[in-house]
């Protein structure tokens, strides 16, 4: 268990910033293992198929992220105020309303599926690849819930470094899964999916086990799973926003990808490069995703312990890491485009790859260069965002993502159709300013409100006690 609320922002952050780093990083390795496996061995087609799922598949399982990272917020707000019985209160609601979640969203989201393919025009030829993936990914909600509600609940009191051992165990097991169910099993990419439910299943369990070992803590009493609908409601209140700004955030991508899609007779191959590209993308960008937490669990100890001088000294540590982070991501993305499309890519195999590999090899490093040269836009985000979020106010940043959905419509339905694939190229540096400028206003706004009430506080202390 670390306290964030004393010592250097700069090292405190890092510090805690490495290991979520890290465990992003094995994350997406086992993510591109699956797309990199399925476009080497089953095809092209494959390869696409899968990739297209991302939108969706970011609908959903972002959703778990972002509830499941408020309820860590506010886990975090009671250890930095020191109250750990109610902190421990917390962490047993959180494991109901997981298992709650688990139950509705499995339900919900699994008879979705085709028709959200068909709503994005997903192409015909990849539809089913794409769709059976879904199925398997979707039935497997429970083993992102565990994961993610036991690797924010163990951030949330300062330790970053268990999730990632146990997701670098999770990584060599997917891989090790896919190559047994894929070329074993012959389960093709159906396998891909399933090694991922179950490498995610067994980290979670393991970060479970792990916790209540390891903390006194955090061990759990019966007394502690007494419902409470305001200590429900409280958790909610937090991860619901953020949740939400996941799933708005979707649904701008959703509309990315329809617009794409309706790109595929015009641009052959772009939606195959889009697919690629993308997993590099994302790959390079998950410095901001661990800055990001790294803010939310500094930002909402410091809340929770009132100290909002070191919430703005964070932010400004947060902004100097993401400007070093912008110019790495596009180091990487310009110098590496190249070798690492051709990882996912099996030339004498599908006939997209076939006829138009070297158009797909443009689109894909000119998407990569328009999406790393405007990171710091991301890097904004990810900052402010999240600290906004340890502040408490998670339903501001909700309308961050509707700012962001905005920019995504704008482009979909506009730049697209002006300028093709460079329009979808600049589609989420749109989106990002149009979140920047919203973000930024409201952090001001409410740190200037925070500062406010802090000094009336003083100074009603400093007035002579009536006698």
């Amino acid at each position: 268990m670390k306290d964030l609320t004393r010592g250097n922002p700069f090292r405190l952050i890092l510090l805690f910033a490495l290991p979520v780093f890290f465990g992003c990083v094995f994350q997406q390795l086992y993510n591109m293992a699956d797309t990199v496996i399925v476009g080497r061995t089953v095809g092209a087609d494959a390869l696409t198929g899968v990739g297209s799922t991302g939108a969706i598949t970011f609908l959903v399982l972002g959703f778990v992220n972002g509830l499941t990272t408020g309820f860590g917020v506010k886990i975090a707000q009671h250890y930095g105020a020191g109250d750990k019985a109610e902190m421990r209160r917390a962490i047993a609601m959180s494991i109901s309303l997981g298992a709650i979640l688990t139950v509705a969203l499995t339900a919900a989201v699994v008879p979705c599926t085709a028709p959200l393919l068909r709503l994005m025009n997903t192409p015909p030829q990849y539809f089913d690849y794409a769709k059976y993936y879904l199925l398997v990914i979707f039935s497997g909600i429970g083993a992102s819930v565990l994961y993610n509600l036991g690797a924010n609940i163990l951030r949330a009191v300062g330790d970053s470094k268990t999730p990632l051992f146990f997701l670098v165990g999770a990584a060599v097991l997917n891989v090790g899964l896919d190559l047994a169910f894929i070329l074993g099993g012959k389960m093709h990419y159906c396998g891909a999916a399933l090694a991922t439910v179950l490498s995610q299943l067994l980290s979670g369990a393991l970060c479970f086990c792990y916790m209540f070992k390891r903390y006194r803590e955090l061990r759990l009493s019966r007394s502690d799973f007494a419902w409470s609908f305001s200590r429900a409601g409280g958790l909610l209140a937090v991860g619901f926003p953020m949740a939400l700004q996941f799933s708005i955030t979707a649904i701008g991508s959703i509309i990315q990808q329809s617009a794409l899609n309706g790109l595929d007779a015009s641009y052959p191959g772009a939606v195959t490069a889009y697919a690629a590209a993308n997993k590099i993308d994302q790959f390079a960008s998950q410095t901001f995703v661990a800055i990001g937490a790294a803010m939310a669990t500094y930002v909402g100890q410091n809340t929770g312990a009132g100290e909002f001088k070191r919430v703005k000294r964070g932010v400004f540590v947060g902004m100097v890491y993401s400007a070093a982070s912008a110019l790495i991501g596009f180091a990487f993305c310009a110098g590496l485009c190249h070798p690492l499309m051709m990882l996912f890519l099996k030339t004498e195999s599908g006939e997209t790859v076939g006829q138009y590999l070297q158009e797909i090899l443009g689109y894909g490093r000119e998407y990569l260069l328009f999406q790393s040269s405007c990171y710091l836009l991301l890097g904004v985000i990810y900052v402010f965002r999240n600290a906004l979020q340890g502040m408490g106010k998670s339903g501001v940043t909700t309308f961050a993502g509707v700012t962001e959905l905005a920019g995504r419509a704008l482009t979909a339905f506009v730049f697209v159709r002006l300028w093709g694939f460079a329009g979808f190229c600049v589609s989420n540096a749109t989106a990002w300013l149009f979140a920047d400028i919203f973000l930024i206003v409201t952090y001001l706004f409410v740190l200037h409100g925070r500062k406010k009430r802090t000094r009336y506080k003083r100074d009603l202390s400093r007035l002579p006690s009536a006698v």
